[in-house]
């Protein structure tokens, strides 16, 4: 799996004591997997990145964080990278110790 993770170097107390995984991607036995972090921490983005999702026509096969894929191109990958650029390093770091998201009201 390769991770995209906020070092230890930046955020030291973390619940498991291992870095903080922002995104990563994982190539399973019948499908390949994107997860991202930013999704399942914030209830609203989910929904949001869910339909946004749905809007491309394409069909979505998601987890809790997981969105598993056959092909790259049944991905749309300008909403996963929109998905990953959707929180700056220190705003994930905050809504990860408080479990919630400043954004929650938006």
């Amino acid at each position: 799996m390769i991770t995209y993770e906020v070092p230890l170097s930046i955020c030291p107390d973390t619940h498991n004591k291992k870095p903080l995984l922002y995104a990563a991607l994982a190539s399973q036995k019948n499908h390949m997997a994107v997860y991202l972090s930013g999704v399942y921490i914030n209830g609203k983005l989910r929904l949001q990145f869910e339909n946004e999702y749905k809007a491309t026509g394409k069909k979505i096969d998601m987890g809790k964080s997981c969105v598993r894929f056959k092909k790259l191109e049944h991905l749309p990958l300008e909403l996963i990278g929109k998905a990953i650029a959707n929180f700056k390093i220190q705003e994930f770091i905050e809504v990860c110790k408080t479990g919630r998201s400043s954004r929650e009201g938006c």
